[in-house]
């Protein structure tokens, strides 16, 4: 099915849409709702022909093209899903789009067409009659190239065969080419036991087995950029009060800081070389909206500018020059929650940003994006749910993604500068495990209590003490699990409707879980009974809703939300049945705790210092910061217990500390060899801590030669 040329704008119910841009406008909203592409072609083809059936069959042609590596029904299914979303409509009492069973979709709505130059309107007949013609002069062109290709059969592209370029134990990151692409400079922690200790760079010949070791400072990231004429290499260096952008001679000596920047994470480590040698693009945390944002360091100067980003960017990662070096590409989140992204292109010199593609990853991250040796493509890693990530190309013509045949579980990638060799990281980067701590006896040894060859997170006492819940991808997809309070009897709580599923919290009988899921492609919360073990969604007024906790006498849900489709995470609440949310905190927010008498919400503002903030939990409360707690480490490393509150702290990430509500007093609890990776949880009667380390697998670096 072709997409035939439609207005661009049109109306219809509530709604103005712009099908070019994607932007729907709802009356009464200043703000806009933007449209994935999956979900802006069903519309499109939808009000095409309002009124008639699309089929299922036409809409996964117009998708995914004849690809036969989709699972078609599910996946058209939730693309048609988002866009219901996004209109406020349901199957159920459908406004706008009406289906029929196993067949297709109808647009119901009456659409209204522009308005004509004369200041008449089109007439709906002579359009339709348009928009037929269109489709059936399309229909024979798709059926005479399908002839064509029955005949002549399709063309075999040769095979692509990605060899190991590392077999170094641990993991190795960050790639990228000498100018002449015969090296590799990448990062490496030199193996599972000094990996704790953080990350070197390291220089390889490509072919050859000696390694030349650049930087012995061992960081948190340390991803590299060539320098055009293959002398230096920079590298963004994350490490506490050393995070900065720095320089190496390619063959070794003294390293050089150029800047100091406020990276915190290893999304917004990679750095571009220009190809003309005179700038580094690098990724910077700024206010006043304290959002990552692409920057260009000047090396003549070593000022720096920020390059232009469309307003809906919320955060820019991964800057990459083009190899004739007139453009940048770079990779923007839209929705922190749902987990969309887009990718825009600004000329170098300056100039306004250029969407070329919108894309979701479930609840997942992007990895970066390399150009094409013709910069007419380019190729993105991503997650297209969680970890399980892929390589697209993307034509930067029409913005289309095409997975590639190969690159299964690739993150971080690079191209070399002829676009004749790609390189990328495989495997499995690590595996969560669960482990207690003993709080009446910290000097013992921790205990390594859930821990399977995949990876178990987010674990929470309940409230009775008897049991532990978790997420763990163990079955596959990452899923809810329930285990006794010993780590024995696992038993999965969440199911196909709810998979993709994350940070479960307790209701306060113990005998309900809400949790977070992406299975939709955006962020909603479910509650399942651990006897009935039935997940039913928690409806409410708002598009999403994640990290979901409970009020202590059970009538409420508080969770994060962007309210109408702003760019700002903030905390709400609902009645834990459903129904609709109010706002309670006024600046960023996630992770919300009540206390245990009920009368103050905690939270994590999210800022560039994680400070826990507190605020009523009833609507209009006044909201201020927990005097004398230290700022997070992490948004989710800390939790409330009756007197105070655990947390590991900005200055120290591998350490547990105690808050005391009374004293206002920070005492230490104990440390780790490794850094923690996701939530703390405190039995109820105070004896035992659960927190989760990630222990390194193994992630080589692959080589693609003759890449096209």
């Amino acid at each position: 099915m072709a997409s035939p040329v439609l207005p661009s704008r049109m109306r219809f119910g509530e709604f103005e849409a712009d099908l070019a841009s994607g932007e729907l406008r709802k009356d009464g909203l200043s703000g806009k709702i933007l449209l994935q592409e999956q979900p802006l072609a069903i519309l499109r083809a939808l009000v095409a022909r309002p009124g008639e059936m699309v089929s299922r069959e036409e809409l996964v042609q117009l998708l995914w093209n004849g690809n036969t590596n989709v699972d078609f029904d599910p996946s058209l299914n939730k693309a048609v899903n988002r866009l219901r979303e996004s209109l406020g409509d349901s199957a159920e009492a459908p406004r706008y789009i009406e289906t029929l069973s196993r067949r297709g979709y109808r647009f119901i709505a009456k659409v209204e067409l522009p308005q004509m130059p004369n200041g008449g309107r089109s007439s709906p007949r002579a359009w339709q009659k348009v928009m037929a013609w269109s489709v059936a002069s399309a229909a024979c062109v798709l059926a005479a190239v399908l002839v064509f290709n029955k005949i002549r059969g399709h063309p075999e592209l040769p095979a692509i065969t990605p060899v190991p370029f590392t077999d170094y134990p641990g993991v190795e990151f960050c790639p990228t080419f000498s100018p002449d692409g015969s090296q590799i400079a990448f990062e490496w922690g030199g193996g599972p036991e000094s990996e704790s200790k953080g990350f070197d760079l390291y220089v390889k010949v490509i072919g050859g087995e000696n390694l030349l070791r650049l930087t012995r400072h061992p960081s948190e990231r340390i991803c590299p950029a060539w320098s055009p004429d293959g002398k230096h290499i920079a590298f963004n260096r994350i490490s506490g009060a050393d995070t900065g952008l720095y320089v190496v001679p390619a063959l070794g000596g003294q390293e050089r800081k150029l800047r100091s920047i406020h990276a915190r994470h290893s999304s917004s480590a990679g750095i571009s070389w220009s190809p003309d040698g005179k700038s580094i693009a690098f990724v910077d945390f700024l206010p006043p909206k304290d959002n990552f944002r692409i920057n260009l360091l000047s090396l003549e100067t070593l000022e720096s500018k920020q390059i232009s980003h469309p307003a809906e960017c919320i955060n820019g990662y991964f800057p990459a020059f083009s190899h004739s070096g007139e453009q940048l590409a770079y990779i923007c989140l839209l929705n922190p929650l749902d987990k969309d992204y887009s990718i825009y292109t600004v000329p170098s010199s300056g100039g306004p940003p250029t969407l070329v593609t919108r894309f979701g990853t479930g609840w997942g991250w992007p990895f970066g994006i390399v150009w094409t040796g013709d910069d007419k493509r380019l190729v993105l890693s991503r997650s297209r749910f969680g970890f399980d990530n892929e390589l697209d190309e993307i034509t930067l013509a029409d913005g289309s993604l095409r997975k590639l045949s190969f690159g299964q579980d690739a993150f971080s990638l690079a191209i070399s500068a002829k676009g004749d060799k790609l390189t990328f990281v495989a495997g499995s980067l690590y595996h969560i495990d669960i482990w207690r701590k003993d709080l009446e006896h910290p000097e013992a040894p921790a205990v390594k209590l859930i821990s399977s060859t995949r990876g178990q997170d987010v674990p929470q006492y309940s409230p009775d003490g008897k049991h532990i819940v978790f997420t763990s991808d163990r079955g596959g997809a990452w899923e809810i699990w329930m285990s006794d309070a010993d780590g024995t009897h696992l038993v999965k709580l969440s199911d196909v409707r709810s998979s993709g599923a994350v940070y479960a919290r307790w209701s306060p009988d113990s005998q309900e879980i809400a949790f977070d899921s992406r299975h939709s492609g955006h962020a909603e919360v479910y509650i399942v009974d651990i006897s009935e073990r039935m997940p039913r969604r928690v409806v409410t007024n708002l598009p999403n809703m994640s990290i979901p906790s409970w009020s202590h006498d059970g009538k409420w849900l508080y969770f994060q939300s962007t309210a109408a489709h702003t760019d700002v995470e903030r905390i709400f609440r609902c009645p834990a049945t459903g129904g609709d949310a109010v706002g309670l905190s006024a600046k960023p927010g996630s992770y919300a705790w009540e206390s245990y008498d009920g009368e103050t919400l905690y939270f994590a503002n999210l800022g560039e210092k994680l400070s826990v903030h507190m605020v009523s939990p009833q609507p209009g409360g006044t909201e201020s910061l927990l005097e004398g707690m230290p700022a997070l480490h992490d948004s989710s490393l800390w939790t409330v217990v009756p007197r105070g509150i655990y947390f590991v702290p900005a200055d120290a990430p591998k350490s547990v500390r105690y808050f005391d509500f009374a004293t206002k007093q920070v005492h230490q609890i104990f440390e780790v060899n490794k850094g923690f990776q996701d939530s703390l949880s405190v039995s109820p009667d105070g004896r035992w801590i659960l927190y989760t380390q990630a222990d390194p697998d193994s992630a080589n670096i692959m080589l693609v030669e003759n890449f096209r």
